[in-house]
């Protein structure tokens, strides 16, 4: 029984220390459905200023999710006070209705390019706000509780080839 934990507990690790891209990865779970109004946010600081970066939005669904796509607000602060801000679609869903992302059970993981290539030039403390922006059909206001995401997180990688 000690060898079986043993050897699980070093699978585990071997697994986590492999993903020597990541530079920051880090999951805020969302309680009783993502309020229109309640952004996810993130802080980043101390990065090496001269290596590109791929960013990308994270996240988890259930079955509850009752859409086939997703539409997010992103913000992210620079140290300076310079703003990007950028309106986000991604799929969620196939046109069959089979979830896309990752995962065994009703959770599906899925990572989501957000932007390609970012230096973070300026020291300091980088601020990235994440609100969901996802509208029933025929509707103008959105879905002000939307159900099915349970976390929402942001990844910052080393390109591939670095």
């Amino acid at each position: 029984m000690m060898h079986k934990v043993a050897f699980l507990l070093l699978l585990v690790i071997t697994a986590v220390s492999c993903d020597t891209h990541r530079v920051y990865d880090q999951y805020q779970t969302v309680q009783n459905g993502w309020n229109i109004h309640e952004p996810i946010q993130f802080e980043i600081s101390n990065v090496d200023s001269i290596t590109p970066y791929n960013v990308f939005i994270t996240l988890r669904n259930t079955n509850s999710y009752k859409y086939s796509n997703l539409f997010l607000i992103t913000r992210m602060d620079f140290p300076n006070g310079k703003q990007l801000i950028d309106t986000l679609e991604y799929p969620m869903a196939t046109p069959e209705g089979a979830w896309l992302g990752t995962g065994f059970n009703d959770v599906k993981e899925n990572k989501l390019w957000y932007k390609e290539g970012v230096r973070f030039r300026e020291s300091g403390t980088y601020h990235f706000s994440i609100e969901h922006a996802v509208r029933k059909n025929g509707s103008i206001t959105g879905d002000e509780r939307l159900e099915g995401i349970t976390e929402v997180g942001l990844r910052i990688e080393r390109p591939q080839n670095q």
